[in-house]
């Protein structure tokens, strides 16, 4: 008994001190937990969603859902062959303006008029917070912190670790002039060292504009957020970026709502929707959007084109690892929506519509 006792008392004191390690971020406080207090979605210490959001879906314990996790009965998971990519040299890069290149799951870099933006980057090969249990597909971690260049605005949707990663953060320090993020998303990165004045925090509905040309406004998004065990201290959210030329919608995580009809409602037609579709599962369907999800969302924001994403990099779920690709594909055809697929580090012209794309997932085990 003593010995078990023993045992148990180094894993708790190993976990208390493992969990005072700077990649988790800080709680938001002082002056900016004051701001979050105004927040109409903020009550009893947390966000909230616009409408009633279970982290997992009626019938489904959190026991069975760990299960699944640890021993999972699907297939193919991770491809065996490597994922393909095109290797763009963005210091290199000749065109001037109006491209987007993906990264693989989230992270994408964008130049719009003489503007370069960069939105969640995860440009290592872990996706969690202990080391080698969530690397990245082969082929999927090309593009690392040294392949970009400056960055004049950073987005970012919410603090988890596949969109806010602690080591490229503090590589990137001296490359990010501007960074915009959610309420109380700030907090961690003030605390890793970046400068407050070069953080704007945003609400939903709340707009960063840059100059005359370029205005960023804060959307609602279906999630949650956390880097530790408490949730929902900060803010997620999804974000429309206008120009003279161009209007996208910047998805983030999100569940299916009523808020993308709203948002197309609002700023739509939208030359780009970026959405999210990966990592689902019925269990957690709340908080991530299944394929057919994406359509609907697609048709709700009034989208002229969809570029799915927030897959082909890691294993986050236990569904085979070109199923989104394959299903979105599928469903997007039979509703005649035109969706993007570039490789990693595919150009993608922003003022193209008629761009067209491979299914490159298709030669790929």
């Amino acid at each position: 008994m003593f010995f078990i006792l023993t045992i148990i008392g180094i894993l708790i004191v190993g976990t208390v001190l493992f969990l005072q390690h700077p990649l988790f971020g800080k709680q938001p406080s002082g002056e900016r937990l004051q701001h979050i207090h105004q927040s109409k979605n903020y009550k009893n210490g947390q966000f909230h969603n616009l409408s009633p959001t279970p982290a997992l879906a009626e019938g489904v314990s959190y026991f069975s859902a760990i299960k699944e996790m640890l021993f999972p009965k699907t297939q193919h998971t991770r491809p065996t062959d490597s994922i393909p990519y095109v290797k763009t040299s963005l210091t290199d890069l000749k065109i001037q303006d109006h491209f987007l290149i993906w990264f693989g799951h989230s992270s994408y870099y964008m130049k719009i008029d003489g503007r370069s933006f960069l939105i969640d980057p995860v440009l290592t090969k872990n996706a969690s917070p202990l080391y080698g249990t969530n690397n990245s597909f082969k082929g999927a971690d090309i593009y690392t912190y040294d392949s970009i260049p400056k960055v004049d605005v950073l987005i970012l949707t919410h603090d988890h670790y596949d969109h806010l990663d602690y080591t490229t953060f503090k590589k990137m320090k001296d490359k990010i002039t501007k960074i915009i993020c959610p309420l109380g998303v700030g907090e961690h990165l003030e605390y890793w060292g970046f400068p407050k004045e070069n953080i704007t925090e945003l609400n939903w509905h709340e707009n960063a504009s840059l100059d005359e040309s370029i205005q960023i406004t804060a959307t609602p998004a279906r999630h949650f957020s956390g880097r530790s065990f408490k949730r929902n201290t900060t803010l997620w959210a999804s974000y429309v970026l206008q120009t003279k030329n161009l209007k996208l919608y910047l998805g983030g995580d999100s569940g299916y709502d009523t808020h993308f009809k709203e948002i197309g409602e609002k700023f739509g037609p939208f030359d780009l929707a970026i959405l999210e579709n990966g990592q689902y599962d019925h269990k957690w369907k709340y908080i991530h959007m299944l394929p057919d999800e994406v359509i609907k969302a697609s048709l709700d924001l009034n989208a002229k084109r969809f570029f799915p994403v927030h897959s082909s990099k890691f294993k986050l779920a236990n569904h085979p690892w070109k199923e989104p690709l394959e299903k979105v594909s599928k469903f997007s055809k039979e509703q005649n929506i035109l969706m993007i697929s570039p490789k990693i580090g595919e150009i993608v012209y922003l003022n193209q519509p008629n761009q067209s794309f491979e299914k490159w997932w298709e030669n790929v085990n």
